[in-house]
């Protein structure tokens, strides 16, 4: 019996080096009467505000260190700093962080010995249920896997609550094949989560190889799948597949250089057949689309004509449709849509959005219509963009206001308390990880009064973020807040700038985060480089302007307002060129703009930015500011109207950083 075999591991690790380990981990469960102060308070009145200054206590500095070592994969150093924090009130965390470190190698790969299992089941049964269990049998689950411990692993993976880690959704693929189950089905099921290798790893490498040679996947399937993790530039996890690839140099040169690729292989299709062809051209269409390039719709055209479409990664099959966009061919966008693989077309509704348009454009106005229809009710930007199509105005749902006692109720769990402990010592990640765990099974009206809580605390991204996963019972007023409208309206007033437009931007950019770093060194509620603060500042007469001052809520907002309103300026008042000069730069949007093969409406530029993050961020900027001008004003305001049309122009060099 494993739990009996587990055990008698345990006392041999009791009386070797693990002693004073395992004697560590030994330790009370969390229950009521062991709550945080913030725990045990009762919320009668206003609850205690979220404090992002609080101090941390000698104890909390040393748990950050932890929790440090343990990122680090420092077994040694987390074991010592653990043994000084028994009394912390965070003790599943300590001891998580002295076991993970054991699983893991220095370069993050799991270890192959079985030698921490006891102490991984031990902290299972101690804290079964809670969010950090679940992240320690992801942990456990990767190391099984590698080892091919299937017995284990099948124990523990239904067990698996989020189940959202893709090398281990491959590991139980693997474990079906090495029970002897069909090939065939295990395939289909494994397709979907195949035709992303961004998140592969080793673990679903082995798979398809595994597939392959069992004759699970089709020889075209397993080359299309490789082909994949090399357009992302993953060739060590391409080689691990195996296999003989005969356009594997192509799309090696079409990532460094489709122009070339595209002279290269017009000389030499005939050589390699038709269904390698098309690979070929559709590989080459992407690359080339995402430079701009006029000769993406020649390559896809050729693409389209030697068919074999699902076999194109999904980057590939996107492009196809927003090259055909761009250039107005609406033929081959519908076309592009209908040959799209089902799993890439169901998840973004751009594509339901812009197949709806194509058959409009193309005389199938009815048909049309009924596409978009499901999406009217949708709160997003191809949802508000829906509702114009169909001559309906934008739709903020009736306001459902939390009841009190809820409030308080919601405010008193638990979860939500640790949640806000891990925030206040500047650990997002693991406040957002328990924060959302207690998220998982609430009712709408729970989510409200959770997301109202976290409003009346302070914690605003979180009460967006609660208040965005209701489903039939809505508050728009959490979904879209306005805090610090006393320092922001002033400001916006002052330069002539839509402060409903810098809300949405806001909201993006640092979900009203006022602490908010990001990984490039732009920081406050509205993220402002440090180089662009200081031109900003200088423009605008702010004398003694200091970095440090980027921090301060007026000065963030002053400066980055003044720079929203200086790239409006710059970019003819278009707040779809201004929103994506926000966070691309001015000169890229100028640029994109400039390689127009004709005029766009607004929607079909932003479908088509080159940049992932940008194309996301205009939408979102655009749509939020568009669901706060409709709560804050008697105005019905239209998408399609603020998106305006884009015009191909030259570009005047600016100043502008």
């Amino acid at each position: 019996m494993i739990r009996d075999m587990l055990h008698r591991k345990n006392m041999k690790l009791k009386n070797k080096i693990m002693t004073g380990l395992v004697v560590s981990l030994i330790v009370a469960s969390f229950s009521i009467s062991a709550k945080t102060k913030s725990e045990n308070s009762t919320i009668s009145g206003a609850p205690k505000k979220f404090d992002p200054n609080k101090a941390l206590s000698a104890e909390d500095k040393k748990f950050v260190e932890l929790r440090e070592a343990a990122k680090a994969n420092e077994p040694s150093k987390a074991i010592s700093l653990a043994k000084q924090l028994g009394s912390h009130d965070l003790r599943d965390y300590v001891s998580y962080f002295q076991i993970k470190p054991q699983l893991y190698d220095k370069s993050n790969q799991p270890k192959s010995d079985d030698s921490a299992d006891a102490l991984v089941v031990d902290f299972l049964n101690q804290y079964e249920g809670t969010a950090i269990a679940d992240r320690l049998r992801n942990d456990w689950l990767l190391v099984l896997g590698k080892r091919q411990d299937w017995k284990n692993f099948d124990r523990q993976y239904p067990l698996f609550k989020l189940d959202d880690d893709t090398q281990v959704k491959c590991y139980s693929f693997q474990s079906r094949m090495v029970k002897g189950e069909d090939v065939k089905v295990i395939a289909l099921d494994a397709k979907d989560v195949l035709w992303d290798s961004k998140f592969f790893g080793d673990a679903c490498a082995d798979l398809v190889s595994s597939l392959y040679k069992e004759g699970g996947l089709s020889k075209h399937e397993f080359l299309a799948i490789r082909r994949i993790a090399l357009e992302s530039n993953l060739e060590t996890l391409a080689r691990k597949m195996g296999g003989d690839d005969p356009i594997a140099d192509i799309v090696k040169k079409a990532r460094a250089n489709p122009v070339e690729a595209y002279s290269d292989f017009n000389k030499k299709t005939w050589r390699i057949g038709k269904e390698n062809s098309a690979a070929a051209w559709g590989v080459i269409g992407q690359f080339l689309a995402k430079k701009l390039d006029p000769s993406a719709i020649n390559a896809y055209r050729l693409q389209h004509e030697a068919g074999h479409h699902q076999l194109l990664s999904a980057e590939s099959q996107e492009w196809k449709v927003r090259t055909a966009l761009k250039v107005g061919d609406w033929k081959l966008v519908k076309e592009a849509i209908e040959n799209m693989s089902p799993a890439i077309r169901k998840r973004d509704p751009a594509w339901t959005y812009w197949y709806g348009r194509a058959q409009k454009e193309l005389g199938e106005e009815s048909l049309g219509k009924e596409t978009i229809q499901v999406l009217a009710e949708q709160f997003h930007f191809y949802g508000q963009l829906a509702r114009e199509d169909l001559g309906m105005k934008i739709h903020v749902p009736n306001k459902v206001a939390p009841e009190e006692s809820l409030v308080k109720k919601m405010g008193s769990q638990k979860d939500f308390h640790r949640a806000v402990r891990f925030y206040e010592m500047g650990l997002r990640f693991e406040g957002n990880r328990e924060w959302n765990w207690a998220l998982r099974a609430l009712t709408d009206q729970q989510l409200i009064a959770t997301a109202e809580y976290a409003r009346r605390i302070g914690l605003y991204d979180r009460a967006v973020n609660t208040a965005d996963r209701t489903r039939q019972e809505h508050n728009f007023g959490l979904r879209y807040p306005t805090p610090y409208k006393d320092a922001l309206s002033p400001i916006a007033q002052s330069i002539g700038l839509d402060a409903n437009w810098a809300y949405g931007l806001i909201r993006q950019e640092s979900r009203f985060i006022m602490s908010a770093k990001s990984h490039v060194g732009a920081s406050g509620l509205m993220q402002v480089m440090p180089a662009t603060a200081k031109y900003v500042a200088k423009k605008i007469g702010m004398t003694n302007y200091k970095q440090s001052q980027l921090d301060d809520m007026n000065t963030n907002l002053t400066l980055g307002s003044n720079y929203l309103n200086m790239v409006l300026q710059d970019l003819d008042g278009s707040w779809t060129l201004a929103s994506a000069a926000y966070n691309a730069g001015p000169g890229r949007p100028k640029l994109w703009r400039e390689k127009l093969p004709r005029s766009v409406e607004g929607a079909i530029f932003a479908e088509t930015i080159p940049f992932n993050e940008t194309r996301g961020y205009v939408k979102a900027v655009l749509a939020n500011a568009n669901y706060y001008s409709a709560l804050n004003t008697n105005n019905t305001p239209s998408l399609k109207q603020r998106l305006g049309t884009v015009s191909p122009k030259t570009s005047i060099l600016s100043e502008l950083p």
